[in-house]
């Protein structure tokens, strides 16, 4: 490793003078922002000459669709417009203009396997013709219950389209079950779009909405308890209140960079929840790509609730919500029947014939022991 006396200059950004060490002084660099200017011009004139279909359909679709993309956080690229994509295989994907990508993001892991594993397109063709959605249950989806239990070591198992969803149904379980109001959520946590976890604490530590937090339904200190990842203390302090019906929690933080839990950290959090009579969901979402039972089975975790979704199906929408034998026991107890579908748990298309046959081809070909052997080997340096 190059020594920091060797690196030739250090800029960090802004208008001032920033230093940089150079033979072993401490010497100023101007931030030239009339070149910087002059380089992204040209970086965006050679993005138009590489991508004028992009450009065309972008300029077409700005009269139909809000910022001319089908999702709002789309309007952030770093050209000038966005790259329409034409087709995409493993770890590629090609655009209408020809060009070809190695695709880093793939579809922000809910192609994680990479696209269009082939055991799963073939299974999705085969059932599209048999039928999408039927709301009613078909025999696919015991095979996918089964290995759900096998890998999470939870019981019973329900699914959803989005792990947002996922999680909204684990919460309004958690509520309906304790009667308790709160749930616990840590600081700059990510799960989906679920009002009550867009949460978080000022410098001081005191609870406020995200900035970020778009036309709030709710004010989430009304909801919610956030506290700082790793810090055993302000977890007792906010569960002995007795008032949380659920922590909801990633295994290992990653909206904000990766931040790994302490040594017992979850052990602490098992027990303290448990002391408090207070559930735990742990959202695997992200952390699946740990091992085929995610997080929670390579290290040994006992959550009350588990929720997933994005790469289950193989980049169809599908989602799954599991939960205990005890917690199956004390919703059943409280569960009216006549208006368990009304209730605000479930959906029209969860569930669907043809989310639950590509669950099913991509849990036994695509996300296998041999899939993450292959892949924490080529990630290890």
């Amino acid at each position: 490793m190059v020594a920091p006396t060797d690196y030739p200059y250090s800029i960090q950004g802004g208008d001032k003078p920033r230093p940089y060490i150079k033979q072993n002084k401490i010497m100023t660099q101007p931030l030239n922002r009339t070149h910087l200017e002059t380089l992204l011009k040209q970086e965006e004139q050679l993005f138009h000459k590489n991508h004028p279909k992009s450009f065309e359909l972008y300029q077409r679709a700005r009269k139909s669709l809000h910022g001319g993309v089908p999702m709002l956080w789309m309007i952030r690229w770093a050209g000038s417009f966005p790259i329409f994509a034409k087709e995409a295989k493993g770890a590629h994907f090609t655009d209408v203009d020809g060009n070809s990508y190695i695709d880093f993001c793939l579809g922000d892991t809910g192609a994680m396997t990479g696209h269009a594993p082939e055991a799963t397109v073939k299974a999705i063709t085969e059932q599209i013709q048999k039928g999408i959605t039927l709301m009613l249950p078909f025999e696919d989806v015991i095979w996918v219950g089964e290995e759900l239990q096998r890998r999470f070591k939870l019981p019973y198992w329900q699914f959803a389209l989005t792990a947002t969803d996922a999680n909204r149904f684990a919460l309004r379980m958690a509520r309906h079950i304790t009667g308790r109001p709160k749930i616990l959520v840590f600081n700059y946590c990510y799960h989906g779009s679920v009002d009550e976890t867009f949460i978080t604490m000022d410098e001081e530590g005191t609870p406020m909405s995200r900035p970020n937090n778009m036309g709030p339904q709710i004010d989430p200190r009304e909801t919610s308890k956030v506290i700082e990842f790793n810090d055993i203390g302000a977890l007792e302090t906010a569960l002995s209140a007795r008032d949380v019906a659920a922590v909801l929690a990633e295994p290992v933080m990653t909206n904000i960079g990766i931040i790994h839990p302490k040594p017992g950290y979850h052990d602490a959090l098992r027990e303290l929840t448990r002391k408090y009579g207070t559930y735990l969901i742990i959202d695997e979402t992200h952390t699946i790509s740990t091992g085929p039972g995610g997080y929670t089975a390579s290290h040994g975790l006992q959550p009350d609730f588990l929720t997933l979704g994005k790469p289950l199906a193989g980049g169809v929408p599908a989602a799954i919500y599991g939960f205990t034998e005890e917690v199956s026991q004390a919703f059943t107890a409280k569960l009216s029947v006549e208006d368990s579908d009304v209730g605000g748990i479930g959906g029209t298309l969860a569930g669907n014939a043809l989310s639950i046959a590509a669950m099913k081809a991509t849990l036994q070909n695509v996300l296998t022991e041999e899939f993450y052997t292959k892949a924490i080997a080529l990630q290890t340096f």
